[in-house]
């Protein structure tokens, strides 16, 4: 898979090339990247292949931070509070 594949807004392309673009705008341009991609498409994959393209050229730019971490599986959440954490106060 190619990164014009997963990236035919070119969203990611353009991040690329903003000069000076910060972290925060990294997240909100990915986050409307993600939302955009097509239905059964599995993210990861497209990530991969974006990362293989544009991140491999760029190892130090902030999109390739959040697209690393995006890689990362989210944690299962843990279970805070709720009755019977208050059985025992």
């Amino acid at each position: 898979m190619k990164a014009e594949e997963v990236d035919r807004k070119g969203l990611m392309r353009e991040s690329y090339v903003i000069e000076g673009i910060s972290e925060p705008e990294c997240r909100s341009i990915f986050f409307d990247w993600a939302l955009s991609l097509p239905a059964g498409q599995d993210a990861r994959d497209a990530i991969r292949a974006v990362l293989a393209d544009y991140g491999s050229r760029a190892p130090d730019h902030p999109m390739t931070k959040v697209l690393t971490e995006g890689l990362v599986a989210a944690a299962p959440p843990k279970r805070r509070g709720g009755r019977a954490a208050r059985v025992g106060q």
